[in-house]
């Protein structure tokens, strides 16, 4: 188990949880397209081992958008069930429907999730005062803590500065998930929310300046593949260790280049079968990757793999 015990878990009150290295979980699929339970569960176990506080369940690497309520509910309830009280549950529930958001919002809850992840409409490219009267429908509508995750290469709008921090202010919203890559946003926030409001990265490649500015952590997709260096870079910025955590960054970051945001639900099954997890499947739209591709993916591992003992043992 991680150097922060399950005592000190147990302390955590609020959404206090919500920061370090949080892995946005793919869903395994079988064979016949049905989802793999049995290796879901084997990612959560992994990322308790680890030390996470958190994982992220349905959403971007989740493929959420091609899974059903049943399956949403299943994997919820399996990822509730393994974490018992070790890391807390994050749901995704964006859509671009305000009445399914709030309804899956609802389901996560219903299901067990400790928070909601909940997107900025995609396609029907809302106004600034459309994605806040969406956002505001949720969160007067549900109970659920919700982080708001912005992701406009995916979804055509951004959110902005002024909506963030109107936002904000709101009952039960606790945090951002930047997806922009604009590592210099924290820091243009910072002074204008909530103490209490959290900021998140959602890219691998900002994570390093992201805390180095006073991020609270990354919503990550590398974290499925190395969890215990995530978890080491987060740390060691913690406990102001800045040159080994940049040590640790330098070696992941050939991997978040290689899991492209185009196809990186792809490549983090791609990488986590070379490791025993899964086939590697996912769901139309989206294809595996091609073997220039795979290759990247493998020559970024492998010199992970090749990583000193010591450091390895350093970041668990």
């Amino acid at each position: 188990m991680s150097s922060l015990t399950l005592a000190s878990r147990a302390s955590l009150h609020g959404h206090d949880w919500l920061h370090g290295s949080i892995a946005d979980l793919p869903t395994p699929f079988s064979s016949d397209g049905s989802l793999d339970i049995l290796t879901f569960a084997r990612l959560c176990e992994r990322q308790v081992c680890a030390g996470a506080n958190a994982v992220v369940v349905g959403e971007t690497i989740g493929e959420g958008d091609t899974l059903s309520e049943d399956e949403r509910m299943t994997l919820i309830r399996t990822a509730v069930g393994i974490a018992r009280g070790h890391l807390r549950i994050i749901a995704g529930a964006g859509s671009n429907d305000t009445a399914r958001a709030i309804e899956w919002t609802r389901m996560a809850q219903a299901a067990g999730a400790d928070a909601a992840i909940s997107v900025v409409p995609y396609y029907n490219k809302p106004t600034a005062n459309g994605i806040a009267a969406h956002f505001r429908a949720i969160l007067s509508a549900t109970t659920l803590p919700m982080i708001l995750h912005d992701a406009p290469l995916r979804c055509a709008r951004a959110l902005s500065d002024s909506t963030v921090v109107d936002l904000a202010t709101l009952p039960r919203l606790i945090g951002l998930c930047d997806d922009t890559g604009d590592a210099s946003r924290m820091a243009r926030l910072r002074p204008l929310l909530p103490p209490c409001f959290r900021l998140l990265t959602g890219h691998d490649a900002t994570a390093l300046p992201y805390l180095l500015t006073g991020g609270d952590g990354v919503v990550s997709a590398v974290a499925n593949i190395a969890p215990q260096l995530c978890r080491g870079m987060y740390y060691a910025m913690r406990q102001g260790c800045p040159r080994y955590a940049t040590t640790i960054s330098d070696m992941l970051m050939p991997l978040a280049a290689a899991l492209s945001p185009d196809k990186v639900s792809s490549a983090v099954k791609y990488a986590i079968s070379l490791r025993g997890l899964g086939n590697g499947a996912v769901r139309l739209p989206r294809l595996p990757l091609d073997d220039g591709e795979q290759h990247g993916v493998r020559t970024a591992m492998a010199a992970i793999w090749a990583a000193p003992d010591e450091m390895m043992s350093r970041a668990i």
